[in-house]
C-alpha cells in the first residue's frame, strides 16, 4: 500500500476490461442453444442436470460471496472483529450436514424448486405461500441489498454517483446471464470464483503487510493482534458493545444455526446449484468443495476490515497514506466503507485485480438470485396458476422477463437502503424473520411423518407476528436469540396443530427414508472429520 491517487489506473482499467470481456463471452458462449434444439426448462434452470462437483462447489461459493460479504462482512469485521467469521466457519459445517442429510431427499424427488419439494410433501396452498415469500425476499432484501452495495463500492473507488453504480452493475448481470439461464451462471461463476479468491488474498495480504512494514506480513497481523485484541475474539461476552449482534455462545448451539440451515439446507438460489449436479455424490463432492472454501473467506474478507480499523486508529499511518486517504474514511456509523477505502491504496495492476473481484462477487450473486427469483415464479406461480400447459420455449421466455422485472424494481428500491451502518447485520436480521417458521417446516416435513399440511401452514403463518412481536416489543432480545426462540415456538405450533387434526397415524404425504438414502462416499466422511477438526482448531485459537 502507498500514496495513490483516488480512482483506477489504465491497467487497471485494462485488467477490469479482460475480465468482462472473460466473463461476457463465457456467458454468452454457454448460452448458445444446441443445433437444432432449443432450451428446455431442464437445460435453462437446472442446466440440464450435468454439473460436475468442481463447478457446484465453485457456484455456491460465488453465489453465496457477494458484497454482501465483501463489502458488508469486511464492514463488521471493522466495527466488530474476527467474531463476524463464525458466519462462514459454521456455514462450513451447515454444509457437511445439508450434503449428508437434506441434499439425497431433494434430488430423489428430482424438483426444479424448493417449493415444488413443499407441494410434493405438504399441498399446493403451503407451496404459493412460501413462493410468494421467497420471491420477495430475494426482490426486497437479497437483490436490493447487493445493488446498494455494490453501487456504494463503486462510489467509494471510482467516484461514479450511486445509482449509476446500480444501474451499470444490474446490466453486466443482466447480459450474461438472461439468455443462457443457470448453465451461463454456473460457468461463469468457475471463473468469477478465481477472481474473488485472488482479489481477497492480495487485498488481505498487502494490507496486513502494510502494517508490518519491512518486518513482514506476520509482524502486520501481530501489530493488529496487540493494538486491536477485541477484534479477535469469536466468543463475545456480554460488555462487548457488539454482543446484541453476536450474542457469546448462541454463535456455536443457537440461533446462528437458524440462519445457516436455512441459507444453505433451503434457499432456492444455494440449492439449485446442488439440483443441477450429474448426481448425489457429484452434489456431494461439490458441497465438501464449497465447505472448504467456506473456511478461506474470513482471511479474505474479514481480516482487511480488521486492518483498516487498526489503520484508520493510527494518525501516523493515515498520514503516511496521503491525502487520499482523507477520503470516505470508513467510521462505526459508516463501516461498510472499509473495504472500498482499503482499494484506494493498492498498486496499479493489483487495483485491478480486486476491482475484479468485486465486481465478480456483486455480479454473479445478482445473477444466482434473478435466475432463482425467475425459476420459482416460472415454475411455481405462471405455471401453477396462469398457463399451466404452456410448453418449455414459453416457459423460458417467462423466466427472463420475469428475471428483468425483478431487477427493474430491485434498482428502483436499492437506494433507499442507504442510512444503514452495517448492511451484512441488516440482511441477516430482515432474513431472520421468515427464516425461523421455514425452517421449522422443512425439518419437521423431512424428520417427522406426523406434520401435517394444516399444521405447517398454521406454523409458517404464525411464525411472522411471533417474530415481529419478539423482535419490536422492548425485550434487548439479540437477533439471533430472536430467531431461535421463534423457530422453537415455530415447532410447537406445527406439532400441537398438526396432532390436533390428524388420527395420530403419519402423514400420507410423509417421506420414507432409509439408511441407503444417506449413505456417503469414505471421502466424503473424511473431508468431513477434517472440517470439524479445523473447526475445534480455529474456535481454540480465537476464543
Amino acid at each position: 500500500m502507498s500514496n495513490i491517487e483516488h480512482g483506477l489506473g489504465f491497467i487497471d482499467i485494462l485488467v477490469f476490461a479482460i475480465y468482462v470481456a472473460i466473463i461476457i463471452g463465457v456467458g454468452l458462449w454457454v448460452s448458445r442453444d444446441k443445433k437444432g434444439s432449443q432450451k428446455s426448462t431442464e437445460d435453462y434452470f437446472l442446466a440440464g442436470k450435468s454439473l460436475p462437483w468442481w463447478a457446484v462447489g465453485a457456484s455456491l461459493i460465488a453465489a453465496n460471496i457477494s458484497a454482501e460479504q465483501f463489502i458488508g462482512m469486511s464492514g463488521s469485521g471493522y466495527s466488530i472483529g474476527l467474531a463476524i467469521a463464525s458466519y462462514e466457519w459454521m456455514s462450513a459445517l451447515t454444509l457437511v450436514i445439508v450434503g449428508k442429510y437434506f441434499l439425497p431427499v431433494f434430488i430423489q424427488k428430482g424438483i426444479y424448486t424448493i417449493p415444488e419439494f413443499v407441494e410434493k410433501r405438504f399441498n399446493k396452498q403451503l407451496k404459493t405461500i412460501l413462493a410468494v415469500f421467497w420471491i420477495a425476499l430475494y426482490v426486497f432484501v437479497n437483490l436490493t441489498s447487493v445493488l446498494y452495495l455494490g453501487g456504494l463500492a463503486l462510489e467509494t473507488i471510482l467516484g461514479i454517483p450511486l445509482m449509476y453504480s446500480i444501474i451499470g452493475l444490474a446490466l453486466f448481470a443482466l447480459v450474461y446471464s438472461i439468455y443462457g439461464g443457470l448453465s451461463a451462471v454456473v460457468w461463469t461463476d468457475v471463473i468469477q470464483v478465481f477472481f474473488l479468491v485472488l482479489g481477497g488474498l492480495l487485498t488481505t495480504y498487502m494490507a496486513v503487510g502494510f502494517l508490518g512494514g519491512d518486518a513482514g506480513w506476520f509482524a502486520g497481523f501481530n501489530k493488529m493482534m496487540d493494538v486491536a485484541p477485541e477484534h479477535f475474539q469469536m466468543i463475545l461476552d456480554q460488555s462487548n458493545p457488539q454482543f446484541m449482534n453476536l450474542p457469546g455462545i448462541a454463535v456455536l448451539i443457537g440461533g446462528l444455526w437458524v440462519a445457516n440451515l436455512y441459507y444453505w439446507g433451503f434457499n432456492q438460489y444455494i440449492i439449485q446449484r446442488t439440483l443441477a449436479a450429474k448426481s448425489v455424490p457429484e452434489a456431494q463432492k461439490g458441497i465438501m468443495f464449497a465447505a472448504y472454501l467456506k473456511l478461506i473467506v474470513p482471511f479474505l474478507v474479514v481480516l482487511p476490515g480488521i486492518a483498516a480499523f487498526v489503520i484508520t486508529s493510527d494518525p501516523s499511518l493515515m498520514a503516511s497514506l496521503g491525502d487520499a486517504a482523507q477520503q470516505n474514511i470508513p467510521s462505526l456509523a459508516h463501516a461498510d466503507k472499509a473495504y472500498p477505502w482499503l482499494t484506494q491504496f493498492l498498486p496499479v495492476g493489483v487495483k485491478g485485480v480486486v476491482f475484479a473481484a468485486l465486481a465478480a462477487a456483486i455480479v454473479s450473486s445478482l445473477a444466482s438470485m434473478l435466475n432463482s427469483t425467475a425459476t420459482i415464479f416460472t415454475m411455481d406461480i405462471y405455471k401453477e396458476y396462469i398457463s399451466p400447459k404452456a410448453g418449455d420455449h414459453k416457459l423460458v421466455n417467462v423466466g427472463r422477463l420475469a428475471a428483468i422485472v425483478a431487477l427493474v424494481i430491485a434498482c428502483l428500491v436499492a437506494p433507499l437502503l442507504g442510512n444503514i451502518g452495517q448492511a451484512f447485520q441488516y440482511i441477516q436480521e430482515y432474513t431472520g424473520i421468515v427464516s425461523p417458521g421455514i425452517l421449522a417446516v422443512f425439518m419437521l416435513g423431512l424428520f417427522w411423518k406426523k406434520t401435517t399440511s394444516k399444521g405447517a401452514i398454521v406454523g409458517v403463518v404464525a411464525s411472522i407476528p411471533v417474530a415481529l412481536f419478539l423482535k419490536l416489543m422492548p425485550l434487548h432480545m439479540p437477533f439471533m436469540d430472536q430467531m431461535l426462540y421463534t423457530l422453537i415456538i415455530t415447532i410447537v405450533v406445527i406439532a400441537l396443530t398438526s396432532l390436533s387434526t390428524s388420527d395420530m397415524d403419519d402423514d400420507p404425504k410423509a417421506i420414507t427414508m432409509t439408511a441407503s438414502m444417506f449413505h456417503t462416499e469414505r471421502s466424503f466422511n473424511l473431508a468431513s472429520y477434517a472440517i470439524m477438526i479445523i473447526l475445534a482448531v480455529l474456535y481454540t485459537l480465537f476464543w
